[in-house]
């Protein structure tokens, strides 16, 4: 049996805080990185700034839906935190849409980042549904699918700069990464998902 420890959870969580302090660059007065050019495209940076900050909201938001004690000594709280981060979803997903369309990359990039931005927002959206419903073990699937998309913002960071590290360059790179930084996130979930049910991982945080 594998047990997830509070290791892993721990760095997952360093990780998320990271890339939302990096994404203040992007809202904040700050000179703009280098790369924000490709993502400002034909919307301006406004809808980049508002895809920035409430997504790092979510980033931040995500991980704390699963610690259990959370959930079941302060229930409010875990449903406040819960809200709030599919609102971001939500936010963050229909501006992300908005700019994989606008993308000045070509179709493919826009394909890539514009399906990612629809399955955050539908599995957002089935989590809270099934919650809603009363259906709690499908709401935490749906959520933990929800957050695998969430940390395409983490995944993406890793990728690109070891893919342009190895020579790749960048607009084959930039193609690549916009399904490589949410479809594996989701498989990998997925594989969890049927393990924990078989009971071979124990969820420990």
């Amino acid at each position: 049996m594998f047990r997830l420890s509070r290791a892993p959870f721990i760095i997952l969580m360093l990780l998320c805080f990271f890339v939302a302090i990096y994404a203040s660059l992007y809202y904040l007065p700050y000179d703009l990185p280098e790369n924000a050019g490709i993502l400002i495209n034909n919307f301006g940076p406004d809808l980049l700034a508002l895809h920035a900050a409430v997504g790092s909201v979510a980033l931040v938001f995500g991980p704390f839906q699963f610690l259990s004690k959370l959930r079941h000594k302060r229930p409010r709280l875990h449903h406040m935190i819960g809200r709030s981060y599919v609102v971001a979803v939500m936010i963050s997903g229909a501006s992300g849409l908005a700019l994989a369309i606008g993308t000045t990359y070509g179709p493919a990039v826009a394909l890539g980042f514009g399906a990612m931005a629809i399955a955050w927002m539908l599995t957002a959206f089935m989590g809270i549904r099934a919650a809603m419903q009363g259906r709690y073990d499908d709401h935490r699937a749906w959520m933990y699918r929800s957050f695998a998309v969430t940390l395409a913002a983490v995944t993406l960071r890793l990728l690109l700069p070891a893919a342009l590290v190895s020579g790749v360059e960048f607009e084959m790179a930039y193609t690549v990464i916009s399904y490589a930084c949410w479809i594996p996130n989701l498989i990998l979930i997925e594989i969890w998902l049927i393990n924990k049910k078989t009971g071979s991982v124990k969820v420990a945080v």
